[in-house]
């Protein structure tokens, strides 16, 4: 029998290696599912929702515990209820205008595909969102909102646009950029971490994004590398507006429980009224898990992740520069007050010591090359999606009509909840 010394320390084989990738890809995979999911599942056993810590932490109100415990789901709202956003502007737009090629994300209401327009060969990213689903769980507020954040994105560089909108009688539809340089999310999944200079890079074009959404008093609150896309030549895109809250003042607050658990900021999870630093914490807790590989306190025990994120003070390893120590304890300030951001917002992370390589002109322009290229050869080339997605087939159901015989009460309701969806920029849109 032999034994081992202290001094000895554990060989880690190949064997050991793959199965940490493997541990770490499924942490990664974990990931996708987002808040409201994740109090879906919790919701579903009733042991757990009724136990004490997962009431403190959720502090579910009787009405909503009520709508997650009840499995028969409620009825879509009646027409009376309808969100109506004024006559469409491009009532000629349909599914079958486009030839959808693939499954190249999905989400908790539908499907995001590459699909190439019949008429003049162009390639979009089609987001087709399921009406019912949309309806059963209470998110049209959401989908409108992502939408409204959407037609305000044209002039910016890094957020991705909206060409336009349309609907069939159960389908929504998004006709968006299509940006192919594969999610932040799965370049981390791939190299674990980045290198100074490539996450400062990434920080600052986000902060830019953010600094234009707050302009237009808009928070974005669901920052996360899933929500981060990277295009043709390695810049970054932000997408996914479904959390945006619109009409937040400067010193206006909101106080909706969402997020993502990773990237929930303290004054979150505190129930407490929240601002546009909401943002700016979650930026900390991106360019953390850009420079160490996870988030901030992170747990694979949600319970435990929120009370790192209440009380854990902010422990940072000794390998990044006093420039990034102190930008991440200024993001990652618990007390939203005194949080890197608070007073003159964008100014303070613009001119902070860590961005100081960065000409922001430059960068708004991108005339800064970016640290890495995606080398993508074309809009057919998917190297930097995720199998998961791509290798799905494509709906047949996609681009068409629900058949005459499926024309039900509730899916006439559930077309007239979402008059005016449709939308199509006037050309001056892009001048």
């Amino acid at each position: 029998m032999t034994v081992k010394t202290e001094t000895e320390k554990p060989v880690l084989t190949y064997s050991k290696s793959r199965g940490l990738v493997a541990l770490v890809t499924a942490f990664m995979k974990q990931r996708r599912m987002g808040l409201n999911d994740f109090i879906q599942r919790l919701a579903t056993n009733s042991y757990v929702c009724k136990h004490p810590e997962v009431q403190s932490i959720l502090n579910l109100s009787p009405p909503q515990e009520a709508e997650l415990m009840n499995a028969n789901p409620s009825p879509p709202p009646s027409p009376s209820q309808q969100i109506n956003l004024g006559p469409s502007s491009n009532p000629s737009a349909k599914p079958s205008d486009f030839h959808f090629l693939k499954v190249i994300g999905k989400g908790s209401f539908g499907k995001v595909l590459l699909a190439r327009h019949r008429t003049d060969d162009q390639f979009y990213a089609v987001k087709v969102l399921q009406k019912k689903a949309i309806l059963k769980k209470k998110e049209e507020k959401h989908i409108m909102s992502e939408r409204n954040v959407l037609l305000k994105n044209v002039k910016h560089p890094f957020l991705v646009g909206l060409h336009y909108s349309f609907q069939t009688a159960d389908k929504l539809y998004f006709v968006l950029d299509y940006i192919n340089g594969g999610e932040l999310f799965y370049h981390l999944q791939r190299e674990r971490c980045f290198l100074e200079p490539r996450a400062r890079f990434y920080a600052a074009e986000i902060a830019s994004a953010l600094g234009y959404l707050h302009s237009l008093n808009i928070v974005y609150r669901d920052l996360k590398p899933e929500n981060i896309l990277l295009d043709s030549q390695g810049h970054i895109i932000l997408t996914d507006f479904g959390l945006c809250k619109e009409n937040i003042e400067p010193n206006g607050t909101t106080s909706t429980f969402c997020g993502t658990p990773e990237y929930l900021a303290p004054e979150v999870l505190h129930k407490q009224p929240y601002d546009r630093t909401v943002d700016w914490w979650c930026l900390g807790a991106v360019l953390y898990e850009m420079l160490y590989g996870l988030p901030p306190f992170y747990s694979r025990n949600t319970a435990e992740m929120y009370d790192n994120i209440l009380n854990k003070p902010l422990q940072l390893k000794p390998n990044i520069s006093n420039a990034a120590r102190h930008l991440l304890e200024g993001l990652l300030q618990k007390d939203r007050t005194k949080r890197l951001g608070c007073t003159e917002d964008f100014n303070e992370i613009k001119n902070h010591i860590f961005f100081s390589p960065i000409n922001w002109d430059d960068l708004n322009a991108k005339k800064i090359t970016p640290p890495f290229n995606p080398n993508v050869t074309g809009p057919n080339d998917l190297r930097h999606f995720d199998p998961e997605f791509t290798d799905e087939p494509v709906p047949g159901s996609i681009g068409c009509s629900p058949d005459s015989t499926l024309f039900t009460a509730s899916i006439k309701e559930a077309a007239e909840a979402f008059v005016g969806f449709s939308y199509a920029p006037s050309m001056d849109s892009y001048l």
